[in-house]
């Protein structure tokens, strides 16, 4: 199987993964659990990442810890506006928004049918091995779309 249809498509915004809703994402309302659309973000983020042609692993697999690349949320707001159901598509699209030194900020949507259900704003730290900050290597921050020299 193609990996890539796992992973969502590529847009000229970002990128947008497809969702199925399961008994397993809602609370006894039949409604997604608010948690549950942490998951939703971070599968879109992740598969943003990997479509880029990323794999996390290989950012900081076998790597001198110095040199390993690692993301972690810093900061995230979230305004829920409307809720999702059990066997609904939702449509999760992320965005990179700025790219500066060791920090990344992701705009994310949560949809169904075009209707927003969730919006969301994530910083992501970019850390080496050791937990420190570190710059995002010239190259990643191309894939983001960011020209490094015009970078502060």
């Amino acid at each position: 199987m193609d990996q890539a249809i796992l992973s969502g498509v590529l847009t000229e915004a970002g990128h947008e993964l497809m969702q199925r809703v399961y008994y397993e994402d809602t609370d006894f309302s039949g409604l997604v659990y608010h948690a549950r659309y942490l998951h939703f973000l971070e599968r879109g983020r992740t598969d943003f990442i990997r479509l880029l042609g990323v794999t996390q692993g290989a950012l900081h697999g076998d790597r001198d810890p110095a040199d390993a690349v690692a993301f972690v949320v810093r900061h995230m707001e979230i305004d829920f506006r409307q809720p999702a159901r059990m066997d609904d598509i939702l449509t999760i699209a992320t965005s990179t928004t700025e790219v500066r030194g060791a920090r990344m900020r992701l705009d994310q949507t949560i949809s169904r049918d075009g209707a927003v259900l969730v919006t969301a704003r994530v910083t992501v730290a970019v850390i080496n091995g050791h937990g420190r900050a570190r710059r995002l290597p010239e190259d990643l921050a191309r894939r983001f779309g960011i020209d490094p020299a015009s970078e502060s």
